[in-house]
């Protein structure tokens, strides 16, 4: 009997967890989009910012484009790395105080305060070695953050296949390296795909990375990676810390939130499109 109510508690407690989770959610969109309503339409979008100050006036589009090039170009730099990274520690990490250290390395860096790796791209790519702000430092500075964020979930991808695929493929006399770009890689393709894009994600959203490295307050859509650009998080910032205009903050929120959603709908979208191929 206690057992029985100790487990029905337990599922109460969960379901109210998620009820809240959900709840939190649903009041941060709506609570953000009724403050933002009144500028939030489709010019907003597509129009460049304007009015004096700027960003009391006009629309967003060149910080969206911004934020979309910071985005892709940081999730190729830093997928790559922390894909390959991930990579190491599954597969070939055959030096155990090597596999340590890269391991911990990743850790480390999960650990540190997205400040600080603006603050060292700052340091070096611009005070170092004279690039200027521009898209190129900021994409850096943020694929160094996303790095661990990527490896950390690609490992674990990579681990689960690895007690199936490999070890049957070795047992058959396939080579690992073989395994690797016909079985593994294309199998989870997908999720590791998944695992970027929420990478990018999470980099898009952060500012404290670009705030000394490239962003600025008003640019033109960037057209060589040289050049300084505009990104909504630090749009928002500004609006915000400068007191400009709180609705066209909270119209900005709106979009980059929603941006950022529509980016982790269509992760999984994909990923549960593969999952049911798979179970056919």
């Amino acid at each position: 009997m206690r057992h029985r109510v100790g487990k029905y508690l337990t599922r109460l407690a969960c379901f109210l967890l998620g009820v809240s989770a959900i709840g939190i959610a649903l009041f941060l969109f709506v609570y953000v989009f009724w403050k933002g309503r009144g500028v939030i339409s489709l010019s907003f979008l597509l129009d460049s910012p304007s009015g004096v100050p700027v960003g009391t006036d006009g629309g967003i589009f060149p910080a969206l484009i911004g934020s979309i090039f910071l985005g892709g170009l940081s999730a190729l730099m830093g997928g790559l790395l922390g894909i390959g990274a991930a990579l190491y520690l599954a597969f070939y990490s055959d030096r155990k105080w090597f596999s340590v250290l890269v391991n911990t390395a990743i850790l480390g860096l999960s650990g540190i305060p997205s400040i600080l790796f603006g603050l060292v791209g700052y340091t070096l790519l611009i005070y170092k070695l004279g690039i200027g702000r521009s898209l190129l430092c900021a994409s850096i500075s943020v694929a160094a953050m996303i790095v661990p964020f990527v490896s950390i979930r690609a490992k674990k991808i990579f681990e689960e296949k690895r007690r199936g695929y490999m070890e049957e493929s070795l047992g058959l006399g396939l080579s690992k390296e073989y395994t690797l770009r016909k079985l593994i890689l294309p199998h989870c393709a997908s999720e590791l795909l998944g695992t970027v894009a929420l990478g990018m994600a999470y980099g898009m959203g952060a500012v404290a990375p670009i705030l000394y490295t490239g962003a600025v307050m008003q640019a033109d859509i960037p057209r060589k990676l040289t050049d300084p650009f505009m990104s909504l998080p630090y749009h928002l910032y500004m609006l915000v810390n400068n007191g400009f205009s709180l609705e066209y903050a909270f119209g900005t929120a709106f979009v980059l939130m929603a941006f950022l959603l529509l980016v982790q709908l269509l992760c999984k979208g994909v990923t549960s499109l593969q999952e049911r191929k798979e179970s056919r």
